[in-house]
């Protein structure tokens, strides 16, 4: 199995479909140590599930959170010329400056969960094309996105989380997921930075259009990423799927995150075993994009900013349900007489 980056949908498929699956030995041993724990069964409810799917994921019925990464990625979108944001591109590299100052929110929950955060901006001088009038990215565009977000995946990681900074994203969002499941795009647009009635009418107009100009492209999960997506939201499919060939399990984020993320879900069956949902954004179709790629968010704050953002809370859940997993003591060891 080739850890190298894959230069196009096909090895990224191939990648995808030989990744190796969780350990099965570490999941019963945690299984069984689960149910040896001070508590009663199932007592700290989905804390129990998700501490095991991950000691399954990492090989280790006693598993921790030691070193985990937050990577957000930015990237510019030829379709604000459409009038889809309430804020003008400039922002996308403006925004990418304060993360690199220690500014923004996640660069606090970064530090508050003890995550590297990597910042990698995506030929922000370059938007991609404007979906409305063909593929957002050509074959070598997607390559490259693609590359950008493989590589920027820490081996040593034992948690990803994947955020973005791109005006104009929830469209190209948006248009995936109308690109996937169909229906209109008014089922799959929302307000995402604030935009009034004006806005959201461009926003539709533009999902709506850029599906109807690349139509041949929605048989297959990879080329929608492709002609409809952003190099950002590329970037984090290249790396969510990097972190399933190493086992480094994934705390998706929001609305964004996911429509990257369904792609892989659509295009190889168990692409997205590795990963969970951190939360449920307030972007209104986010429910209906989880429900599609068998998701149930951990958190649900009404949270809409991106960056990872919710994600990265989400980390104190999943560490919490490890702390508690791999520090109680068994009713043996406790000398607490079992039920």
């Amino acid at each position: 199995m080739s850890l190298s980056a894959p230069g196009n949908a096909t090895e990224l498929r191939n990648a995808l479909s030989t990744a190796p699956l969780p350990d099965d030995d570490a999941r019963a041993a945690a299984e069984e140590r689960n149910a040896e724990l001070t508590k009663p069964p199932g007592a700290l409810g989905r804390l129990e599930e998700l501490a095991i799917w991950y000691c399954a994921w990492r090989g280790d019925a006693k598993a921790r959170i030691t070193a985990p990464q937050i990577a957000v990625f930015a990237g510019n979108h030829g379709v604000t010329v459409r009038g889809v944001s309430a804020f003008p591109a400039d922002v996308t590299a403006q925004m990418v400056a304060n993360f690199h100052a220690g500014g923004a929110a996640i660069n606090q929950l970064a530090e508050l969960a003890g995550a590297r955060l990597d910042v990698v901006a995506i030929a922000l001088d370059r938007p991609t094309a404007d979906f409305t009038t063909g593929p957002a990215m050509d074959a070598a565009g997607f390559a490259e996105a693609l590359a950008a977000g493989w590589r920027a995946v820490d081996a040593q990681a034992d948690l990803l989380v994947t955020g973005e900074m791109g005006i104009g994203n929830t469209t190209a969002a948006a248009a995936l997921a109308h690109g996937l499941y169909g229906g209109s795009a008014e089922d799959w647009i929302g307000r995402g930075t604030g935009v009034n009635d004006a806005g959201l009418a461009a926003k539709s107009a533009a999902v709506a259009g850029g599906v109807a100009a690349n139509a041949t492209a929605l048989g297959d999960p990879l080329e929608v990423l492709r002609c409809l997506g952003g190099r950002e939201l590329v970037a984090m499919a290249g790396a969510i799927a990097h972190a399933r060939v190493r086992g480094i399990p994934v705390i998706l984020d929001g609305f964004i995150c996911s429509a990257a993320a369904a792609c892989l879900h659509e295009a190889v069956p168990g692409a997205l075993d590795h990963a969970v949902a951190g939360h449920l954004s307030a972007e209104h179709a986010h429910g209906a994009l989880l429900e599609r790629i068998g998701k149930t968010p951990i958190l649900s704050l009404g949270m809409r900013l991106g960056e990872g953002s919710g994600a990265a809370v989400a980390i104190q859940v999943l560490k919490g349900a490890l702390a508690c997993h791999s520090g109680m003591t068994t009713f043996a060891e406790a000398g607490v007489s079992g039920a």
